[in-house]
């Protein structure tokens, strides 16, 4: 991916989020005061994730569990009534616009995951934090129903490294390898019908 292509990614994002925010701002308002009253906490959260060239960030969401761990492959049994709804629809993720407003995301990327994860990838797997982490990627996607396949597993940590993350590092290889503005276009449109 070339400077070129990140500036008029980077630009492509801006002009959308822009775009977006006046018809999404009073609903991320609601949902939040939903969240709020729902988990008896602060309806939005930040979490520190691993971002662009591996530096950290804040990334924002609706607030979904009553718990405050975040067990994987236990997710969704600590998730509320409505925060299943909000993670099953990806509406828990509408605050990530300001993120891509101020930068530390894309509309299309990999995901970021926290520390542990893509800061200890390796050799050519680094390209991967050659771009920013976006809402929505063709990992992202694929593994739209992950929670419940990770509930499946015995023991859903060691599925989740050696078998899902193994295959996104490869997918997200590929998508930065293959960029192109259609390709993102593409992938947004595929990620609202997937919904």
């Amino acid at each position: 991916m070339t400077k070129a292509q990140l500036r008029v990614k980077r630009i492509f994002d801006v002009v959308l989020v822009i775009l977006l925010l006046p018809f999404l701002i009073i609903p991320i308002l609601v949902i939040t005061i939903a969240a709020t009253i729902d988990t008896k906490k602060y309806g939005i959260f930040s979490q520190l994730r691993v971002g662009q060239h591996g530096k950290l960030f804040k990334i924002y969401k609706i607030r979904t569990l009553r718990e405050e761990e975040h067990k994987l492959g236990h997710l969704e049994k600590s998730a509320t009534v409505l925060g299943k709804y909000l993670r099953r629809t990806k509406l828990d993720e509408l605050p990530q616009l300001f993120n891509v407003l101020k930068g530390d995301m894309s509309f299309v990327g990999p995901r970021p995951d926290v520390q542990g994860f893509a800061d200890e990838l390796e050799g050519e797997d680094r390209i991967i934090l050659k771009v920013k982490p976006g809402i929505t990627g063709e990992a992202t996607i694929k593994y739209k129903d992950e929670e419940r396949v990770l509930e499946r597993q015995k023991d859903p940590e060691h599925y989740n490294r050696t078998i899902i993350w193994v295959d996104k590092v490869k997918i997200n290889k590929n998508y930065v390898k293959n960029y192109s503005f259609y390709l993102d276009l593409r992938l947004i449109l595929k990620s609202t019908l997937n919904k």
